[in-house]
């Protein structure tokens, strides 16, 4: 669902589902197991396939725009104008310390690895929240992260992934989502793509060819750009093919 140029959420730079915002309490879980999403997990919650196999997935879900930058390719029709039943925990020292604690509790449970998927919805939104988990992939020698953001060129938020890239490039999977195709000269800079981009793999998930990421694990393996179809595309030619098979 694209958005007018004039809506509030545009102009306030905030979702438009303004009550699926979430404060960060003691009793709240943020990072929650990929079994409950639908692309992700469907249901499981175990990297099944690639480097990671074995390896237990979960999510973590901010504000979109809230914590995104405005030039992002996808600011009008972002994937969560969508998903109404997502909650989105508010970005901030609350949430860093409280991740602390469960990133702590995951790394004594599975000493042989866990993933975190960043973000669900939202981006990173200041340098101090990409030191963070530039710390915690210092401390935690099991910890994986995969995801994408819309940060780039001169953003010092950009600047400060770049770096946890370069030193963690095997447990630091973040894919710029910008139109561009993986450029051997830079090898530490991946992609995630829209429809279109030369030399790109279109996401394996969403072309029926895998069940679902934990079946897949190409973002976290391959440097070659992935492809996403839009989603608003994707969800109306499901629909008629449902209906055409009926």
């Amino acid at each position: 669902m694209k958005l007018t140029a004039s809506h509030p959420a545009l102009t306030e730079a905030r979702t438009i589902h303004t009550k699926k915002v979430r404060q960060v309490t003691p009793d709240v879980v943020l990072i929650k197991p990929a079994s409950d999403n639908g692309k992700m997990g469907k249901g499981i919650s175990v990297v099944q396939k690639g480097i990671w196999r074995g390896m237990p997935l979960f999510v973590l879900t901010l504000e979109e725009r809230k914590t995104c930058p405005s030039d992002c390719l996808r600011w009008e029709e972002c994937f969560g104008n969508g998903t109404p039943f997502a909650h989105r925990f508010e970005h901030g020292p609350e949430l860093e310390a409280k991740l602390a604690q469960e990133i702590g509790a995951l790394a004594h449970l599975y000493p042989h690895g866990f993933v975190v998927r960043l973000h669900v919805l939202g981006d990173f939104y200041s340098v101090q929240y990409v030191g963070f988990w530039f710390a915690m992939l210092a401390k935690y020698s099991n910890l994986r992260v995969y995801g994408y953001t819309a940060r780039h060129g001169v953003d010092p938020i950009w600047t400060a992934l770049h770096r946890v890239r370069i030193v963690y490039g095997d447990r630091f999977w973040i894919r710029q989502s910008r139109n561009q195709s993986y450029d051997r000269n830079q090898p530490e800079l991946i992609y995630a793509a829209q429809e279109g981009t030369a030399y790109a793999i279109t996401c394996p998930e969403q072309t029926g060819k895998s069940e679902s990421c934990l079946t897949c694990g190409l973002c976290w393996a391959i440097n070659t750009t992935i492809e996403f179809i839009d989603h608003d595309k994707l969800a109306k030619d499901r629909r008629n093919e449902k209906v055409a098979t009926a």
